[in-house]
């Protein structure tokens, strides 16, 4: 069912959003993209996404902090695959630091990338996805978009606005054929993450599997990591049929962080 539709996924040269683009482009998507990198890497990579699912596979650079950035890159996506059927909101960024020694600048970058950037580029596709009566936007939020740490208050704030966007989105698309719903992922194991599991050990002399215990105890009860492919699997099934009803949910992947 969804092979030749076309998704955009932005922060996805590496990741949480590289393993939601190789699940989309396992079912036949078509793929544009997005996120920092070197650029002889990105284009092998898109390479081989492509090859490995006989998909057509582009890059767009936009950066997500530069709206005029964001809207070429979606005018040129249409134009090279002639359509834009599915979009992850992916792309974000951290910064840690207490509410009253938090950098405005930093504030400023997290909700221009974290909540900004999907605005403006559910804005910029939902008139063709409405025109065709298909469409899946996808944010992919946290659990901070449900819960809170301290410390984080500009990634808090991003994603429980992304949350309460994606609800806003879905109801104002409840008649038609576009869903729009958040995934809130608790630890993944992303290259992010595995710096904090290094600064840890170091900063605590810790061994490498004590501080990933460490990590994992304080917040997620499965003491596992979810992997971008388990994400991936999900994104896939919120394109399907099988979710065509789902509309403005925040489904949590955490090991059972939100239910404490």
């Amino acid at each position: 069912m969804l092979k030749g539709k076309v998704a955009i996924v932005t922060g996805s040269t590496s990741g949480i959003g590289l393993g939601i683009a190789k699940a989309l482009a396992a079912e036949g998507i078509g793929l544009v993209l997005n996120g920092f990198g070197e650029a002889k890497a990105i284009e092998q990579l898109c390479k081989e996404i492509g090859k490995a699912h006989s998909v057509k596979v582009t890059y767009g650079g936009a950066d997500m902090m530069k709206p005029a950035e964001i809207a070429a890159m979606i005018d040129a996506a249409t134009r090279d695959h002639g359509h834009l059927d599915i979009v992850v909101n992916n792309a974000g960024i951290q910064h840690v630091a207490p509410v009253h020694e938090f950098p405005v600048e930093k504030w400023d970058a997290v909700i221009a990338i974290n909540l900004t950037a999907p605005f403006l580029i559910t804005r910029a596709v939902l008139p063709q996805m409405l025109e065709r009566n298909w469409g899946r936007i996808i944010n992919i939020a946290s659990t901070h978009g449900l819960v809170a740490s301290p410390d984080k208050s500009a990634y808090v704030a991003s994603k429980h606005g992304l949350v309460g966007f994606t609800k806003a989105v879905a109801l104002e698309t409840a008649t038609t054929g576009v869903t729009c719903n958040a995934i809130c992922p608790g630890w993944v194991l992303t290259p992010l993450v595995q710096k904090q599991i290094d600064a840890l050990a170091e900063g605590e002399n810790l061994s490498p599997e004590d501080a990933k215990m460490k990590l994992l105890a304080e917040k997620q009860p499965s003491l596992e990591f979810t992997t971008p492919e388990q994400l991936g699997a999900l994104a896939v099934f919120l394109c399907s049929d099988a979710a065509v009803n789902i509309r403005g949910a925040e489904l949590p992947v955490d090991g059972g962080w939100v239910a404490r």
